[in-house]
């Protein structure tokens, strides 16, 4: 049995990933809250903090459409027990210009910043 090492896939030229089905095109684990940072990333340059709860996921290589699936969740924020403010998440606007937003809710379905927030993008 062999096994295969590597550390990028792209297509032949080298320019974009491959189009393998099932596969995330892009994921971010991100700190919202202060000065936004990623944690760990695939295909994502960076995250455009656009106002409190909103934020632009930048992409690396741009989708050719956008009929691409986001997958989003959140760290529930409980510390020493207590509950959760935040309860809703949207991605809206998405672009063929590799950007897609990205939008936090709290229960008064006014918009907050949360500290762990996940974004998968599979196409």
């Amino acid at each position: 049995m062999s096994t295969l090492r590597v550390d990028a896939i792209t297509n032949q030229a080298g320019t974009t990933q491959p189009d393998i089905d099932g596969v995330a095109k892009a994921w971010v684990n991100f700190d919202g809250t202060g000065t936004v940072a990623i944690r760990e990333s695939f295909n994502v340059d960076s995250i455009t903090d656009l106002a409190v709860g909103r934020y632009e996921v930048n992409f690396i290589n741009a989708f050719e459409d956008t009929n691409y699936v986001c997958v989003v969740g959140l760290n529930l924020n409980t510390s020493g027990g207590g509950t959760s403010n935040y309860n809703r998440m949207a991605v809206s606007n998405p672009a063929t210009t590799s950007k897609a937003y990205y939008n936090t809710f709290t229960t008064s379905a006014t918009l907050g910043d949360v500290n762990v927030n996940q974004l998968a993008v599979f196409r």
